[in-house]
């Protein structure tokens, strides 16, 4: 299943293990090299998460806050979650298609973690 999608908005569902839903994020899509490149840079908050499409890897530098990380390969499966202060590099992940950032600290509260599944519900911009 690949997945593709322009910049925009959308939301993300995390599914429980049983395939019912767990949480609904709002959720901002950068899949644009300008997108991808400015993230969450010079931002101090963010209500939901952004995906960035493809990405393997991140960085911190230049952020204000913290940062939960999660990486999906390509069937949006998570392959592992990291909290990562500002000023950090993140190393690659080999299987990951996607990344998911969020303010530290919330992708817990979504249930996000490794193994789950999430599913991007593109929305209207």
């Amino acid at each position: 299943m690949a997945a593709r999608w322009s910049d925009g908005f959308g939301e993300l569902v995390v599914r429980a293990r049983d395939g019912g839903m767990r949480a609904r994020v709002p959720l901002e899509i950068a899949t644009s090299y300008r997108a991808r490149t400015k993230g969450l840079l010079g931002r101090d908050s963010l209500d939901g998460a952004l995906l960035l499409s493809p990405a393997n890897s991140i960085h911190t530098f230049r952020m204000r806050m913290p940062i939960d990380v999660a990486y999906l390969d390509r069937r949006l499966r998570v392959i592992s979650v990291r909290t990562m202060p500002p000023g950090r590099l993140g190393r690659p992940r080999l299987r990951a298609r996607h990344v998911v950032e969020a303010g530290a600290g919330t992708m817990e509260g979504w249930g996000l973690k490794a193994g789950a599944v999430v599913e991007v519900m593109r929305g209207e911009d």
